[in-house]
């Protein structure tokens, strides 16, 4: 029996992990230019506060804090570059601030999730190949998935109870026109049932038809 697409298992909450060296290049450079901005405002403010003379007294100066740069899901690279914030948010009702990509051989994962807890998270898996909807359907499509009319050229739903470490889960999958196979995966937090889960079908299928999987 098929069990839907494997996922990988890589560090998914970690330091994102890319598929080449550019990408790492690229990203890492980005967040040197970040971090140098913030670097430069702390600079001004001590050059202001130290312009007395020898004889002056100390003066206490409020610092405002510096503002916090949120980085694009698409920094992480891989499957994140599919998604992104305010289209999640969008069609699921959370905004999510962190995100990771890993890959393994020719599956490639994006996890989404937010910064103060591990749950609820979403999950975009995309395997590199190519195949037909019948190899979709028999195998890929788990035991229990439902058809979905309307995505890709064939696709499942299907909801799972919740676990002792977390709640109940709604899973997308699709076979997209470029014949790549993908998933959608939200995993609530623990306490919420299956009810839960079954009112965000709705919005992942929304979300699944605006990811171009040849993009990848």
């Amino acid at each position: 029996m098929a069990t839907g697409l494997s996922l990988s298992p890589g560090n998914p909450y970690g330091v994102p992990r890319t598929t080449g060296t550019g990408d790492r290049r690229g990203r890492n450079e980005r967040e040197v230019r970040v971090r140098g901005r913030l670097c430069l405002i702390g600079a001004g403010v001590l050059m202001l506060t130290g312009c007395g003379g020898e004889d002056a007294s100390p003066t206490r100066v409020a610092v405002p804090a510096p503002p916090v740069v949120e980085l694009p899901a698409s920094t992480a690279g891989g499957a994140c570059e599919l998604l992104d914030y305010p289209t999640v948010e969008q069609d699921l009702g959370i905004r999510f601030d962190v995100a990771a990509a890993s890959r393994l051989k020719q599956t490639y994962t994006c996890v989404f999730r937010t910064e103060a807890a591990h749950q609820p998270d979403l999950t975009l898996s995309v395997i590199d190949i190519s195949m037909d909807a019948a190899g979709f359907k028999t195998d890929l499509v788990p035991g229990g998935g439902r058809s979905v009319s309307g995505l890709g050229k064939a696709a499942y739903q299907l909801t799972a109870a919740p676990a002792d470490e977390h709640g109940a889960t709604a899973e997308i999958g699709w076979l997209g026109t470029d014949g790549r196979a993908a998933s959608l995966r939200y995993t609530l937090p623990t306490g919420q049932g299956r009810d839960a889960a079954e009112e965000l079908v709705a919005g992942l299928v929304a979300l699944a038809k605006k990811i171009d999987t040849s993009n990848l």
